[in-house]
């Protein structure tokens, strides 16, 4: 007849159950820790210069700089369109290069230099480029003005500066202004009414030239 089977636990067998219950505690202990920490926002003090005035804000590491414009300081000229750095309705200009605000955190521009639409100029005293769309028709519902015109702005100045564009015809020499460089430097302003080529003439008169 066969012996029976010890079924019994040792000692070693213990320590190890022991061990991996320990262990599958702790990970549980900190993966709920990890959870708790995450649904926290972490704040941080930012500050910057928007259209010339000083800004100190405390703001979610997440807050975009758009957000931050648009609903912390509530200069809603600049606009939220896709939210994906697609349409440029967000453009700012940011130490005097075009940006998508959507695509940039606020932490990241503490000490810059922040310019959007409401710092170009005011109804009684526009900006040349803000004058010359009102002139050319360069809006229609005007939804994408505010980022047409900072990047227009813009645009002008990185043409002054002499960075080539793809359709730069000599990378190394400086840029002609030009309606060829001007639509491949605005391509990524949309435009759903289809204002493109009174925005051109807008840019090519404060530019001094002919589209």
């Amino acid at each position: 007849m066969a012996s029976p089977i010890d079924i019994s636990p040792n000692r070693r067998d213990l320590l190890i159950t022991a061990g991996a219950a320990a262990a599958l505690s702790s990970a549980a202990t900190a993966t709920t820790a990890q959870t708790a920490d995450l649904s926290q926002p972490v704040i941080s003090k930012i500050s910057f210069s928007v259209n010339g005035a000083d800004q100190a804000l405390e703001l979610d590491l997440r807050t975009t700089l758009l957000d931050a414009l648009r609903e912390h300081l509530h200069l809603t000229g600049t606009k939220k369109g896709c939210d994906h750095g697609q349409c440029g309705a967000c453009t700012v200009m940011v130490n005097g290069k075009r940006i998508n605000s959507c695509l940039s955190l606020a932490v990241m521009h503490d000490g810059d230099e922040i310019t959007t639409i409401e710092g170009l100029g005011t109804p009684d005293k526009l900006h040349p480029m803000q004058a010359a769309f009102i002139k050319h028709d360069g809006y229609q519902c005007g939804y994408c003005t505010p980022g047409q015109i900072c990047s227009a702005v813009a645009v002008l100045e990185e043409i002054k500066a002499g960075i080539p564009s793809h359709v730069s015809d000599d990378l190394t020499a400086t840029p002609q202004v030009s309606a060829h460089e001007m639509r491949e430097r605005m391509s990524g302003n949309i435009c759903r009414c289809g204002a493109y080529s009174n925005i051109i003439d807008a840019m090519s008169e404060v530019a001094g030239a002919t589209a």
